[in-house]
């Protein structure tokens, strides 16, 4: 797990569903938030689920030394790329109440 403001991502649960997710800010200049889901998908999962907000992410680790960052899967991301696929995490479960 890694701190706030570092370079490296922070490997988690979700709250409300206890899925296993990837949370990271992703980008330099205009860094967005992203929850990811840790299963990678296919080719044709990743059409299934793609929506415009709902994003695929590339999944690259350099090395078992070094922590896995998050890359967008935009128009110049390779077609035959090696790296596992992943998108935004979206909770199927109702939220639990306290009362």
């Amino acid at each position: 797990m890694s701190r706030p403001g570092s370079a490296g991502a922070a490997d988690s649960r979700c709250p409300r569903c206890r899925a296993p997710v990837l949370r990271q800010w992703v980008g330099q200049i205009a860094a967005v938030h992203v929850v990811a889901d840790l299963r990678p998908l296919t080719p044709s999962e990743q059409a299934a689920v793609r929506e415009p907000n709902r994003l695929i992410w590339c999944l690259r680790q350099a090395s078992p030394y070094t922590p896995a960052r998050l890359a967008w899967t935009g128009r110049s991301h390779p077609a035959g790329c090696p790296h596992p696929h992943v998108t935004e995490h979206r909770c199927t479960t109702e939220p639990t109440t306290l009362f």
